[in-house]
């Protein structure tokens, strides 16, 4: 079979960087790797392929001498003839040294990390050594699990008190996840060892859950604070009067001072949702908005008709408006 492309081999442009190429390298040499699919030989052919390619492009000169027509895709002259054979002419499992050196070589050894044990390198001398018994090696790959994402969505209140929530696991089974006081949206949190199982005594992966909380009809959140808007009577707001309000643990009763006015904040401590970080609860801010009868009423209409005759205040000219 002709030799292809060194660069359509590995799948990056002619203009790629010397870094692009040992990334591109790297990535198709872990997918391909004949010790994560032993017996399979089209896969073998395809890790050779691939680690040619790697040589050839890795080595400034050749690569040089490649784009300027000079030698072929395995390295040979143009036109030698048939007396000069290289070293991608050999048989059976040989890998280059220099595509070798970058898959095993050196302080960053993820094949190590991959496989464990020993660094074995397929087909090179010594191969039997690092994988013998009693010498580190595995019979497989020794791979992590993989982690698996999933979602839930949690009403605003369930979130701010804290919650459970079943999920159903992809290998069938279920789990009742802990929302923690004050999950905020989009929080992920991390179920150790609930993804999927890992290879060679590995561990298994872990399940990301990402919470959303829905949004609420008249709560809204700030940091650990609640915030909410109460409307009042008028004679509520203008001789005072005690109204319950919402929190998220429930109804209390708040004091409307006398003459209080739409815009007035009224404090309740430790009503907001507990602080992840130092464990204490943040407050609720209530505001207050004057309500006027609707439809108008006839007796107020003409009370405040007299009362206008006598007693007017100009807001807009004190608010600065005018």
């Amino acid at each position: 079979m002709a030799t292809r492309d060194p660069y359509s081999v590995l799948g990056v442009s002619r203009s790629a960087s010397a870094d692009d190429i040992k990334k591109a390298y790297r990535k198709l040499a872990k997918q391909h790797h004949p010790d994560l699919k032993p017996g399979d030989a089209a896969n073998e052919e395809r890790f050779k392929e691939i680690s040619a390619a790697y040589t050839l492009l890795s080595d400034a000169e050749k690569r040089a001498r490649y784009d300027r027509g000079e030698i072929d895709p395995s390295g040979q002259e143009r036109h030698a003839g048939f007396g000069s054979r290289g070293r991608s002419g050999s048989r059976g499992r040989a890998y280059s040294s220099t595509a070798d050196d970058t898959f095993f070589g050196g302080g960053d050894d993820w094949f190590s990390d991959l496989f464990g044990g020993g660094r074995r390198r397929p087909g090179g001398p010594g191969a039997g050594a690092g994988a013998g018994a009693g010498a580190g090696g595995s019979a497989g790959p020794r791979v992590r699990g993989s982690d698996i994402s999933y979602s839930v969505t949690v009403p605003f209140v369930e979130a701010a008190n804290g919650s459970k929530r079943r999920i159903n696991l992809s290998n069938g089974k279920s789990i009742d996840v802990a929302i923690p006081p004050g999950t905020e949206n989009e929080t992920k949190l991390r179920l150790k060892g609930q993804g999927l199982p890992g290879m060679g005594g590995m561990p298994n992966g872990d399940a990301i859950v990402e919470v959303h909380v829905e949004s609420h009809p008249y709560f809204t959140r700030q940091d650990s604070d609640i915030h909410v808007e109460v409307p009042i009577t008028l004679n509520e707001a203008v001789l005072g009067a005690t109204v319950n309000v919402p929190t998220i643990s429930g109804k209390v009763a708040v004091k409307v001072p006398p003459g209080a006015n739409t815009g007035s904040v009224l404090r309740l401590r430790g009503k907001g949702v507990v602080n992840q970080a130092t464990k204490q609860p943040g407050d609720q801010y209530v505001k207050l908005k004057v309500v006027l009868p609707d439809p108008p009423d006839a007796e107020l209409v003409k009370f405040v008709e007299q009362w206008a005759k006598t007693r007017s205040y100009d807001v807009r000219k004190k608010a600065g408006l005018e």
